[in-house]
C-alpha cells in the first residue's frame, strides 16, 4: 500500500501534505452528506492508492480497528463507492475506489433520494386516502370538507414533486443528466 516507498523523506512528506489535505476534503465532503468524516477519509486513503486492499491494509495505514475500517467498507459498499475484487493468490477480500466521481455522486443520491422518496411517497398515499375516506364521511360539512380538500390539493402537489424527483433520480442511474450537464473532459 506505500506507494511512496524508495523516495526521499523530503519527497515522501511533500506529497503525503498534498495528499493528506485532499483526503480531508473529501472527507469534509462526504460528511455534508450524511457520511462519516473517517469514512471520507477511508474513501480519500483508497483513492490514493495504487491498486486494491485488504482490510488489514487500511487498518494499519489509517490506524483504526478492523472493525471500524470493516463498517467502513460495508458503507463505501452499499453506495457502490468501492468494489470488492479478486486478487490472485489471496484468500483476503480485496477493495479498491471506484474512480468516476460522476458516478460516484449519481449513485449516492440516486440510493439515498429513492430511499426518501418510496418512504415520503407511502406516508403521502396514506394520508391521501384517509383524507379522502373524511371527506366521504364528512361531506354534509362544507368546513370540514374544504378544510379536507385543502389537504388533499397540498399532497397531491408533494406527490407532482416526488413523481420529479423520480426522474431525476432516473436520470441519474441511466446517465441521461450528463446529457444535459456534460461531464468535462
Amino acid at each position: 500500500m506505500n506507494d511512496l516507498e524508495g523516495l526521499a523523506p523530503e519527497q515522501v512528506e511533500r506529497i503525503s501534505k498534498a495528499r493528506e489535505r485532499v483526503i480531508d476534503s473529501i472527507g469534509k465532503n462526504m460528511d455534508l452528506y450524511g457520511i462519516t468524516l473517517s469514512i471520507g477519509h477511508l474513501y480519500g486513503y483508497m483513492y490514493f492508492n495504487q491498486g486494491p486492499v485488504t482490510l488489514d491494509d487500511l487498518s494499519r495505514t489509517m490506524g483504526m480497528s478492523k472493525t471500524s475500517m470493516s463498517t467502513g467498507v460495508r458503507t463505501l459498499l452499499d453506495l457502490k463507492m468501492i468494489d470488492k475484487v479478486w486478487g490472485k493468490g489471496t484468500r483476503k477480500d480485496l477493495f479498491e475506489v471506484v474512480p468516476d466521481w460522476h458516478q460516484n455522486f449519481s449513485d449516492y443520491f440516486s440510493i439515498k433520494w429513492r430511499k426518501a422518496v418510496e418512504g415520503n411517497m407511502a406516508a403521502l398515499g396514506k394520508s391521501l386516502n384517509e383524507i379522502k375516506q373524511m371527506k366521504s364521511e364528512y361531506a354534509d360539512q362544507p368546513g370540514m370538507e374544504q378544510l379536507l380538500s385543502n389537504d388533499e390539493a397540498k399532497i397531491e402537489e408533494a406527490i407532482k414533486y416526488y413523481r420529479w424527483l423520480l426522474k431525476l433520480i432516473e436520470a441519474l442511474e441511466t446517465g441521461k443528466i450528463f446529457e444535459l450537464i456534460p461531464k468535462e473532459t
